[in-house]
Protein backbone atom coordinates (compact mmCIF):
# COMPACT_ATOMS: atom_id res chain seq x y z
CA UNK A 1 0.00 0.00 0.00
CA UNK A 2 1.43 3.31 -1.04
CA UNK A 3 0.62 6.07 1.80
CA UNK A 4 0.84 9.83 1.44
CA UNK A 5 1.92 11.30 4.82
CA UNK A 6 0.99 15.37 4.86
CA UNK A 7 2.04 16.92 7.74
CA UNK A 8 1.13 19.69 10.10
CA UNK A 9 0.39 21.27 13.17
CA UNK A 10 -3.15 21.28 11.92
CA UNK A 11 -4.00 24.31 14.99
CA UNK A 12 -6.98 24.34 13.41
CA UNK A 13 -7.10 21.90 10.59
CA UNK A 14 -9.22 23.98 7.69
CA UNK A 15 -11.04 23.44 4.45
CA UNK A 16 -7.31 24.23 2.46
CA UNK A 17 -6.17 21.02 3.93
CA UNK A 18 -9.13 18.88 3.15
CA UNK A 19 -8.85 19.98 -0.31
CA UNK A 20 -5.18 19.10 -0.53
CA UNK A 21 -5.57 15.78 1.22
CA UNK A 22 -8.34 14.64 -1.06
CA UNK A 23 -6.88 15.80 -4.18
CA UNK A 24 -3.92 13.65 -3.65
CA UNK A 25 -6.25 10.65 -2.35
CA UNK A 26 -8.30 11.00 -5.56
CA UNK A 27 -6.04 12.38 -7.95
CA UNK A 28 -2.63 10.39 -7.34
CA UNK A 29 -1.59 6.90 -7.49
CA UNK A 30 -1.24 7.28 -3.54
CA UNK A 31 -3.94 4.21 -1.50
CA UNK A 32 -4.14 5.74 1.55
CA UNK A 33 -3.35 9.75 3.05
CA UNK A 34 -2.30 9.91 6.60
CA UNK A 35 -2.51 13.50 8.00
CA UNK A 36 0.44 13.71 10.34
CA UNK A 37 0.21 16.11 13.75
CA UNK A 38 2.98 17.09 14.41
CA UNK A 39 3.44 18.09 18.22
CA UNK A 40 5.64 21.06 17.36
CA UNK A 41 7.07 22.37 14.65
CA UNK A 42 10.73 23.88 15.67
CA UNK A 43 10.24 26.82 13.05
CA UNK A 44 6.94 28.20 14.77
CA UNK A 45 6.04 29.30 18.12
CA UNK A 46 4.26 27.32 20.45
CA UNK A 47 2.46 29.87 22.41
CA UNK A 48 -0.66 29.38 20.36
CA UNK A 49 -0.53 25.65 19.43
CA UNK A 50 -3.46 24.11 21.18
CA UNK A 51 -2.58 20.81 23.12
CA UNK A 52 -2.00 17.42 21.13
CA UNK A 53 -5.48 16.04 22.26
CA UNK A 54 -7.47 19.15 21.24
CA UNK A 55 -5.70 18.93 17.72
CA UNK A 56 -6.09 15.32 17.14
CA UNK A 57 -10.10 15.99 18.03
CA UNK A 58 -10.52 18.09 15.43
CA UNK A 59 -8.57 16.59 12.40
CA UNK A 60 -10.97 13.23 13.40
CA UNK A 61 -13.86 14.62 13.04
CA UNK A 62 -12.80 16.59 9.97
CA UNK A 63 -12.29 13.18 8.20
CA UNK A 64 -14.90 11.67 9.20
CA UNK A 65 -16.39 11.49 5.81
CA UNK A 66 -13.16 10.76 3.88
CA UNK A 67 -12.29 6.92 3.82
CA UNK A 68 -9.03 7.37 1.89
CA UNK A 69 -8.09 9.61 5.02
CA UNK A 70 -6.72 8.62 8.09
CA UNK A 71 -5.49 10.86 11.08
CA UNK A 72 -2.07 9.63 12.56
CA UNK A 73 -0.83 10.73 16.24
CA UNK A 74 2.35 8.72 15.24
CA UNK A 75 5.18 11.99 15.96
CA UNK A 76 3.29 12.25 19.43
CA UNK A 77 5.59 9.37 20.57
CA UNK A 78 8.71 10.39 19.08
CA UNK A 79 11.94 11.85 20.87
CA UNK A 80 11.53 15.86 20.60
CA UNK A 81 12.42 17.91 18.67
CA UNK A 82 11.48 14.71 15.72
CA UNK A 83 12.75 15.30 12.09
CA UNK A 84 10.75 14.02 9.32
CA UNK A 85 13.56 11.75 8.84
CA UNK A 86 12.97 10.10 12.49
CA UNK A 87 10.05 9.64 11.62
CA UNK A 88 10.09 8.06 8.10
CA UNK A 89 12.34 5.70 9.46
CA UNK A 90 10.20 4.63 12.11
CA UNK A 91 7.49 3.80 10.29
CA UNK A 92 9.06 1.80 7.39
CA UNK A 93 10.49 -0.40 10.53
CA UNK A 94 6.64 -0.22 12.13
CA UNK A 95 5.04 -0.87 8.57
CA UNK A 96 7.57 -2.37 6.27
CA UNK A 97 4.57 -3.55 3.93
CA UNK A 98 3.65 -0.32 3.47
CA UNK A 99 5.44 2.55 0.47
CA UNK A 100 5.56 5.90 2.39
CA UNK A 101 5.68 9.41 0.70
CA UNK A 102 6.31 12.87 1.75
CA UNK A 103 3.15 15.44 0.75
CA UNK A 104 4.35 18.79 0.56
CA UNK A 105 3.88 22.62 -0.55
CA UNK A 106 5.97 23.92 -3.13
CA UNK A 107 6.98 26.39 -0.85
CA UNK A 108 8.76 23.41 1.29
CA UNK A 109 10.40 21.58 -1.50
CA UNK A 110 12.23 25.21 -2.14
CA UNK A 111 13.79 24.74 1.20
CA UNK A 112 13.63 20.90 1.50
CA UNK A 113 17.31 20.79 0.90
CA UNK A 114 18.02 22.25 4.40
CA UNK A 115 15.95 19.37 6.20
CA UNK A 116 18.12 16.76 8.63
CA UNK A 117 19.09 14.35 5.67
CA UNK A 118 17.00 15.31 2.96
CA UNK A 119 19.04 12.96 0.76
CA UNK A 120 18.10 10.16 3.11
CA UNK A 121 14.74 11.30 2.57
CA UNK A 122 14.76 11.46 -1.45
CA UNK A 123 16.15 8.01 -1.74
CA UNK A 124 13.91 5.96 -0.13
CA UNK A 125 10.46 8.15 -0.58
CA UNK A 126 8.69 9.40 -3.23
CA UNK A 127 7.78 13.28 -2.67
CA UNK A 128 4.30 14.30 -3.71
CA UNK A 129 4.45 17.95 -3.93
CA UNK A 130 1.48 20.50 -4.65
CA UNK A 131 1.20 24.03 -5.99
CA UNK A 132 1.70 26.89 -3.33
CA UNK A 133 2.48 30.80 -4.23
CA UNK A 134 5.47 31.34 -2.49
CA UNK A 135 9.14 33.65 -2.84
CA UNK A 136 12.38 31.86 -3.49
CA UNK A 137 13.03 29.06 -6.57
CA UNK A 138 13.49 25.17 -6.08
CA UNK A 139 16.86 23.91 -6.27
CA UNK A 140 17.90 22.76 -9.36
CA UNK A 141 18.76 19.63 -8.23
CA UNK A 142 14.64 18.34 -7.78
CA UNK A 143 13.62 19.68 -10.94
CA UNK A 144 12.48 16.47 -12.97
CA UNK A 145 13.50 14.52 -10.17
CA UNK A 146 12.62 10.42 -10.60
CA UNK A 147 10.85 10.65 -7.07
CA UNK A 148 9.62 13.70 -6.96
CA UNK A 149 5.91 14.68 -8.76
CA UNK A 150 4.15 17.46 -8.87
CA UNK A 151 0.72 17.56 -8.67
CA UNK A 152 -1.83 19.89 -10.16
CA UNK A 153 -4.32 20.34 -7.22
CA UNK A 154 -6.33 23.45 -6.52
CA UNK A 155 -3.96 26.23 -4.76
CA UNK A 156 -5.30 27.23 -1.00
CA UNK A 157 -4.00 30.08 0.45
CA UNK A 158 -5.68 29.83 3.65
CA UNK A 159 -3.69 29.74 7.11
CA UNK A 160 -4.20 28.36 10.43
CA UNK A 161 -2.89 31.67 11.70
CA UNK A 162 -5.30 33.58 9.76
CA UNK A 163 -8.13 31.68 11.22
CA UNK A 164 -6.94 31.89 14.70
CA UNK A 165 -6.06 35.76 14.49
CA UNK A 166 -9.72 35.74 12.55
CA UNK A 167 -11.90 34.59 15.60
CA UNK A 168 -9.87 36.51 18.24
CA UNK A 169 -10.99 39.35 16.07
CA UNK A 170 -14.65 38.33 16.43
CA UNK A 171 -14.56 37.46 12.89
CA UNK A 172 -16.87 34.84 10.59
CA UNK A 173 -14.27 32.00 9.78
CA UNK A 174 -17.01 29.67 9.95
CA UNK A 175 -16.54 29.26 5.77
CA UNK A 176 -12.80 28.15 6.12
CA UNK A 177 -12.99 25.27 8.73
CA UNK A 178 -15.21 22.11 8.77
CA UNK A 179 -18.36 22.03 10.36
CA UNK A 180 -17.61 19.95 13.40
CA UNK A 181 -14.24 21.91 13.44
CA UNK A 182 -15.83 25.07 13.82
CA UNK A 183 -18.07 23.60 16.26
CA UNK A 184 -15.60 22.25 18.19
CA UNK A 185 -13.39 25.42 18.27
CA UNK A 186 -16.80 27.34 19.78
CA UNK A 187 -17.70 25.30 22.22
CA UNK A 188 -14.11 25.00 23.16
CA UNK A 189 -13.92 28.80 22.84
CA UNK A 190 -10.21 28.22 21.66
CA UNK A 191 -7.98 31.01 20.06
CA UNK A 192 -10.91 33.49 21.47
CA UNK A 193 -8.83 35.55 23.49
Amino acid sequence: MKVGLYFGTFNPIHVGHLVIANHMAEYSDLDKIWMVITPHNPFKKKSSLLDNHHRYQMVQRALEEYPKIDVSTIEFNLPQPNYTVNTLTYLQEKYPDYQFCLIMGEDNLKSFHKWKNYEVILQNHEIYVYPRISEGTIETQFDNHAKIHKVAAPIMEISSTAIRNGIKEKKNVRPLLPAEVFEYLDEMHFYKS
